[in-house]
């Protein structure tokens, strides 16, 4: 049977998961190519701004999610070696 701190550990994981890969989903790719090029001429300096902004944040929290996964990943592996040791 599995103690109550292993299920929240692999639900936070779980969670975690989904919001990375929505976050990256989400994000623009860095390569946009000739459409890009010529509509990006187009943009003004305060819609360039917004983009950015919204991109940097973007990129943020996707750095954040990832850590986090990382974390409670090492966290479930020491616990998981830590509980088959005793």
């Amino acid at each position: 049977m599995m103690a109550w701190y292993e299920i929240l550990i692999g639900v936070l994981l779980v969670i975690t998961s989904i919001f990375i890969v929505i976050l990256v989903l989400m994000q623009q790719s860095r390569r946009a190519g000739l459409s890009g090029a010529i509509s990006g001429g187009a943009e003004t300096f305060f819609g360039k701004n917004k983009s950015r902004s919204a991109e940097a944040k973007l990129s943020k929290f996707t750095k954040i999610f990832g850590v986090a996964f990382f974390v409670l990943s090492l966290f479930c592996t020491f616990l998981l070696a830590f509980m088959v040791s005793r």
